[in-house]
């Protein structure tokens, strides 16, 4: 036994010695663990396995830097170096030289490229015995590429899409633009001042420009951009000593700042901007939206940067690696009547305020205006330092979008506490009888309701309207108690965020936890809030059997109209309101009778907000009218001005829309 042990003993050790004799490093195992670093782009591991003669043409720093700068150049993502290691290895006992083959996908700044490669590995002696070595050259990156020759690539920068209205006139336009520019070896000693005076910029920030670390004297430095179609300005610029002006290609905005807030404006991404869009290809040279549609729409609006990788010959050839062409951004349509819009705008002359106009019969909407407003090609041209503090520092607030803000409605939301009184059985014609402007019930001790005025009769729902009686409608809400107006108010819209292409606030309810604040957010105080497209839309259920339409801002193939809320009353209580609302123009004493004269049969409610920190306060008022024709509906319009407490009230708002209503209903 313990001779067969020894003999057993001996064996193992033999197979053992021989196994370890032919363990000797295959060429397919060489470039694996090769291909394996140059996936993980580890160039200086990936020298150690080159061969000697290689070696010999390329140092260590040289050959890590050429495909650092290269793939950087080229902006190579997802690399994939793919070379399949047979199951079965041949035996490459007595050979020197072995030819491998693997591809090579990436994507680049042109598109993706695959390359087809034949790997060569010769053997050599090591430091301790004989391994495998590539046998590089520079066709290992790409095929084409030879010694000594250079990768290059040209960008084919993204054309952004543009945004136009109902009537394909241009919103936001890729067009034209003025450069101003100083050649410093050229300039006098007062060429910084006059640019300075006459570009509302100071000589400081002229000079930062000038001063910057790539100018040389005989460069073009850019100052500012303008329009193309300020002639004398750029007349007088031209006229002093070391100005010129290039025209270049930028994004400009026709109706300025009638649709600022709408369609907003597009700047160089900050590195803030690249933190949030990381990974979505962008760069610290792109231009994205900032503000409005331009920021909502970006993904749609950006496009797709193209380019071409080549390889420029000693004889000037080119061979091209790839190339893709640039993708333009999608045009999109908006349903906005720009020249609405900018009535609208100019109408408000400044004020502060909100307007919304919808079509009432299809949703689309026509206007959305923010009132006062900036010019957005400012920002685009070069806004500057003092431009930007006046519009911050300014009392009325231009850069603050009102039309996604919301504001107590005032009595324009009586219209809609008589539609909730209508659907919970309420009898219109019955009457109430208040001596007096105030009334305040018996259990009530520091809260009462006031009315305008006292009209001397009883007052029915139609009579509450075309006087708009606040003490009618602060009952009519403690009549239907808090869970039936508030489940009201919700069958409406309020508290539910809508579904449109523009960030709006939700309409809210607020806190509805005592009588007095019942009877308040009956006649569209206490915590209520609006919009003035809600407002717009809650009125569109009056001219649409009490369905209250979606709106919508952005056309597709068809324009279609979409209910949001359906039958939140019946199709003759949005009669019977419709009816009572178009009381409120035609008879004397109503509130919109200002526009009786047109002769349009227009409905309408106009509304008074009281603004105010606490009951015995000073405050301010904002008033509101909202207006829609009923024979053939075409316009359905939502108009707030803020502070008009001592300037006619809500009249303000009746007398500013009034030429509107007359161009675009008449």
């Amino acid at each position: 036994m313990k001779k067969l042990a020894l003999v057993s003993s001996f064996l193992l050790m033999s197979v053992l010695f021989l196994a370890g004799c032919s363990d000797e490093p295959s060429p397919e195992e060489r470039f694996s663990a090769y291909t394996k670093l140059w996936n993980e782009q580890d160039y200086t591991k990936m020298y150690e396995y080159l061969s000697s003669d290689t070696k010999e043409k390329v140092s260590a720093d040289e050959f890590a830097k050429r495909y650092e700068k290269i793939y950087k150049g080229i902006e190579v993502d997802q690399l994939k170096v793919d070379y399949k290691q047979p199951k079965e290895e041949k035996n490459h006992k007595d050979a020197k030289k072995v030819n491998l083959d693997y591809t090579v996908d990436m994507e680049t700044m042109a598109g993706a490229i695959s390359s087809d490669h034949k790997a060569t590995l010769v053997k050599e002696e090591g430091d301790e015995e004989e391994n495998w070595y590539v046998k590089w050259d520079e066709s290992y990156i790409f095929p084409e590429l030879e010694a000594n020759e250079k990768i290059s690539v040209e960008s084919y920068p993204a054309i952004r899409g543009e945004i136009v209205d109902r009537n394909e006139r241009g919103l936001a336009m890729n067009g034209n633009v003025a450069e101003i520019g100083i050649v410093p070896e050229k300039m006098a000693n007062e060429t910084v001042k006059k640019v300075a005076g006459i570009l509302n910029m100071s000589t400081d920030e002229v000079n930062q420009k000038l001063n910057q670390s790539w100018v040389q004297p005989s460069y073009f430095v850019p100052i500012k951009k303008m329009s193309s179609d300020n002639t004398a300005t750029l007349e007088k610029l031209l006229s002093i000593a070391g100005v010129s002006v290039n025209n270049t290609e930028d994004r400009i905005y026709p109706y300025k700042d009638a649709t600022a807030h709408l369609i907003g404006y597009v700047g160089e991404a900050s590195a803030e901007d690249l933190e949030k869009l990381k990974g979505k290809g962008y760069t610290a040279s792109d231009v994205i939206g900032k503000r409005g549609l331009e920021e909502i729409l970006e993904e749609r609006l950006k496009g797709k940067p193209g380019g071409k990788i080549y390889i420029k010959t000693e004889n000037g050839e080119e061979k091209v690696i790839a190339e893709k062409p640039a993708e333009e951004g999608e045009t999109i349509t908006l349903t906005i009547d720009a020249e609405l819009q900018k009535d609208i705008f100019k109408q408000y002359k400044k004020e502060a305020g909100s307007a919304t106009a919808l079509d009432p019969k299809t949703g689309e909407t026509l206007a959305l205006v923010s009132s006062p407003s900036f010019d957005p090609n400012k920002y685009i041209f070069g806004i500057t330092k003092a431009e930007q503090k006046a519009l911050e520092e300014d009392p009325d607030k231009p850069l603050l979008n009102r039309f996604s803000s919301t504001f107590a409605p005032g009595s324009t939301i009586k219209a809609i506490t008589a539609a909730i009184a209508l659907k919970n059985g309420v009898d219109p014609n019955e009457s109430i009888n208040i001596q007096g402007k105030t009334w305040a019930k018996s259990t009530w001790k520091d809260h009462s309701i006031t009315r305008v005025a006292d009209p001397g009769v009883a007052i029915d729902m139609e009579k509450a309207l075309i006087y708009s009686d606040n003490i009618y409608f602060a009952q009519k809400a403690l009549g239907l108690g808090k869970d039936k107006f508030t489940s009201g108010l919700k069958a409406f819209g309020f508290d539910d965020a809508l579904d449109y292409d523009y960030p709006i606030k939700a309409s809210s309810i607020g806190k509805v936890d005592s009588e007095g604040r019942l009877a308040d957010a009956g006649y569209g105080q206490a915590q209520v809030q609006m919009s003035t497209l809600h407002l717009a839309m809650t009125y569109s259920a009056f001219l649409n059997e009490g369905n209250i339409l979606k709106p919508s801002l952005i056309t597709g193939n068809k324009t279609e109209k979409k209910i949001w809320k359906e039958k939140v009353i019946s199709a003759d209580q949005a009669n019977q309101i419709t009816k009572m609302l178009t009381q409120v123009v035609e008879h004397p004493k109503g509130s919109g009778h200002g526009i009786n004269d047109l002769g349009i049969k227009i409905a309408a409610k106009t509304g008074t907000a009281e603004i105010k920190a606490s009951k015995n306060s000073n405050g301010t008022e904002n008033g509101w009218f909202v207006a829609m024709d009923t024979e053939d509906p075409e316009l359905l319009m939502a108009w707030m001005i803020e502070d008009v407490k001592g300037r006619g009230g809500s009249h303000l708002a009746v007398d500013q829309m009034k030429p509107i209503l007359k161009k675009y209903l008449k």
